[in-house]
């Protein structure tokens, strides 16, 4: 029997809506995966699309306000152009194939603009090494990548240094004074010589595990509610 002025169903009632918030907030998170888990399959599609279609001019000046990672990332492009001499950069790269570094060379194109290749991976004890330029003018395919700003995990760009973690195009252009310069990069495709640089190195993938977060969360809810329930039976036999 519960003595008038104890708090006990004060205190139940308290702990009930404590409880139940928590509960709405596993349900809350699971909805959130899910709604993560359509977003990231249309992502892979669109992506995938891009990549098995055929190349389409590289985007110019007038359509670089427009661009975005969603829409326009791995999107298969063409550019023909002259690559300026001895303006190679070389960024910090990690690939398959070991450590070494990305080479992104300015490409100058006929309608006064500039983009930024990547045309491909040198290993560490190869940097040094001859990187001849193809003969002018130079037809480049690849894939359209955004811009990657100010730097990698923990690792700033020293432009002034001249040690580069990410291929950020406009600190790049920056660095080499280059006017007109697109807001994205082309990674290469490989050389058919199999020569250094080495092209076509792009890894596409996308990690996708929102369906297993969103049964964790629902299976945690659904946890909580029955412990809900067994708290509100005991408090109905007091």
């Amino acid at each position: 029997m519960t003595r008038a002025g104890d708090g006990r169903p004060l205190r139940r009632l308290a702990l009930l809506t404590g409880a139940l918030a928590i509960f709405m907030g596993f349900c809350a998170l699971g909805v959130w995966q899910v709604q993560r888990l359509a977003w990231k399959t249309d992502l892979i599609a669109r992506v995938e699309a891009r990549l098995a279609a055929p190349p389409v001019p590289a985007p110019g000046p007038a359509d670089w306000p427009g661009l975005s990672p969603r829409a326009d990332e791995y999107r298969r492009v063409a550019v023909a152009g002259r690559y300026a001499a001895d303006s190679d950069v070389l960024v910090k790269a990690v690939t398959d194939r070991g450590p070494g570094f990305w080479v992104m060379t300015p490409l100058a194109t006929p309608g006064g603009w500039t983009v930024l290749v990547n045309r491909g991976f040198v290993p560490d004890e190869a940097r040094s090494a001859a990187r001849a330029l193809p003969a002018a003018p130079a037809e480049v395919t690849g894939l359209l990548r955004m811009s990657q700003p100010k730097g990698a995990f923990l690792r700033r760009n020293r432009p002034d240094e001249s040690r580069w973690y990410s291929r950020d195009t406009v600190a790049i252009a920056a660095s080499l004074g280059l006017p007109a310069v697109a807001p994205y990069f082309i990674d290469a495709d490989a050389r058919p010589d199999g020569d250094l640089p080495i092209g076509g190195l792009t890894v596409v993938g996308f990690r996708n595990s929102h369906l297993g977060y969103a049964l964790t969360w629902f299976a945690l809810a659904a946890l909580w509610a029955g412990w809900l329930g067994w708290l509100w039976r005991r408090g109905k036999a007091d």
